[in-house]
């Protein structure tokens, strides 16, 4: 359920419920990691796009300069300890907020597949392999 303004689609808070620290930890850090390109250097990247279109390939540098936050607020609280909800409160830079949470929703996603997969060729690996006798563990 969304809670927010209907003149500010900047700022809202967004109730999870059945839901605890564990997602709602994680959610709040891929938020802190939203960042989107200078506006000053907008018009190069759809430049680029042009350029790559007709099969030319050019490669633009980008420094941690160039990038700019899209969240300037995002916190959650817990109401009550009996009651498996979480609040989540999201303001940004200008972007809607629901807009905001669903992408930081979707790079968790791709977090997750990058981190199941990494675990599943690491035992797969491990079966294939020679056990823990390929392990190096000091005693």
């Amino acid at each position: 359920m969304e809670h927010g303004s209907f003149e500010d689609h900047s700022k809202a808070t967004f109730s999870l419920t059945d839901e605890d620290h564990t997602l709602a930890n994680a959610i709040r850090f891929t938020l802190n990691q939203e960042l989107v390109i200078h506006p000053f250097l907008f018009p190069f990247f759809f430049h680029y796009a042009v350029i790559s279109a007709n099969g030319l390939h050019i490669s633009i540098l980008l420094h941690s300069t160039d990038l700019i936050p899209r969240v300037t607020f995002c916190g959650y609280s817990i109401p009550h300890p009996s009651d498996a909800r979480v609040n989540i409160r999201v303001q940004t830079t200008g972007d809607p907020a629901r807009e905001v949470l669903n992408d930081s929703c979707q790079d968790l996603m791709l977090i997750c597949e990058h981190v199941r997969g990494t675990f599943d060729q690491a035992i797969l690996k491990f079966k294939t392999g020679k056990g823990l006798s390929a392990m190096d563990i000091k005693k």
